[in-house]
């Protein structure tokens, strides 16, 4: 095995971790009266549920980019991913173009849209929910002008497709619009540190990812930049599809 490709296949372990799936500056410690840390998971449960059964599909294009330097080197990768959701047969991802590194490419952005295909097979056991993790309510900020609510989440059991970290849930929506945190469970023993930064937008009244970056240390040295872009979604609403069949 070169250096190259063994850098690349340390890459691969991560973006496992970070496609299947922040840091509060000024975190003010009140918060909303009224909900405790279980009622406020409760509330991001019956959120999830309710999105899940109102949103009949959207469609999107992807951008994929991975950096790594070390060793007085650095070299990178881009790949272009076109993604369709349907409520009834779930989510295809489809390579449109790539560039860059092939190594990184291959081993890396590859990886990292199989692994998305992976983690969507039982989600039941990456869901953000009570059976998978503890929440404590930490205090409230606003976050985009809109106030949440701050939980400090822990898995209970180590998975490569869980975390442990913070997350920032919208106080009307009861949506993660924010999450800053690093995996539950180590990809190998060469990565010393990932911390993982994602964001969430609001679309045609859904909350969909926006954009996750990870930023990992590697033992032997250098760093690996993983960042996805999720771009522009066309979402199709339950409303919409009775709309346009007539119903």
């Amino acid at each position: 095995m070169t250096l190259s490709i063994g850098k690349a296949l340390l890459l691969a372990l991560l973006v496992a971790f970070t496609a299947g799936m922040l840091r509060a500056q000024g975190t003010d410690a009140s918060h909303p009266p009224g909900l405790n840390a279980a009622q406020i998971a409760a509330q991001l449960q019956r959120h999830t549920q309710a999105q899940a059964v109102a949103l009949r599909g959207y469609k999107a294009l992807r951008h994929y980019q991975v950096e790594y330097s070390g060793f007085a080197a650095r070299i990178g990768a881009k790949m272009d991913v076109e993604v369709s959701y349907d409520s009834a047969t779930g989510k295809s991802l489809r390579i449109v173009s790539q560039s860059g590194s092939g190594i990184l490419c291959d081993k890396v952005l590859k990886r990292a849209v199989e692994s998305e295909r992976e983690a969507a097979q039982d989600k039941s056991s990456t869901a953000l929910s009570e059976a998978n993790y503890q929440f404590v309510l930490l205090g409230s900020e606003e976050v985009a002008g809109r106030p949440a609510y701050i939980l400090d989440v822990q898995p209970h059991k180590p998975s490569k497709f869980l975390f442990r970290g913070k997350i920032w849930v919208d106080s009307a929506d009861f949506a993660v619009v924010k999450m800053e945190a690093e995996p539950a469970k180590s990809p190998s023993f060469w990565i010393s540190k990932t911390l993982i930064h994602s964001s969430s937008v609001k679309t045609d009244g859904f909350w969909l990812p926006q954009q996750v970056r990870s930023e990992t240390k590697v033992r032997i040295g250098g760093t690996a930049t993983l960042t996805i872009d999720y771009g522009t979604y066309k979402v199709v609403s339950e409303e919409m599809a009775m709309r346009g069949s007539g119903s």
